[in-house]
């Protein structure tokens, strides 16, 4: 069995990103409004399945602006590729 998680880029009501991240397992969800919560979200959400992630896919809603998937795309970049 894969284990896949799937991660939205999502508009708050204050007109910024967040992610929503689900299992797509047990279709667990949770909000995530920068990366440090998303990497404990991550984090707490594969424990489930020993820390064992096959894949996040990546998905973003239609309201969501070019320049939030790069500000996000620059954060992913920035917490994770150094």
């Amino acid at each position: 069995m894969q284990i896949i998680f799937e991660a939205t880029i999502k508009v708050n009501e204050i007109g910024g990103w967040y992610l929503q991240v689900e299992d797509t397992i047990s279709k667990k969800t949770q909000k995530c409004n920068n990366m440090e919560e998303f990497s404990v979200a991550i984090e707490e959400m594969s424990k489930e399945y020993n820390g064992k992630i096959d894949e996040i896919k990546w998905k973003v809603d239609l309201d969501v602006t070019s320049e939030q998937i790069i500000e996000v795309k620059e954060k992913l970049l920035t917490n994770y590729f150094q």
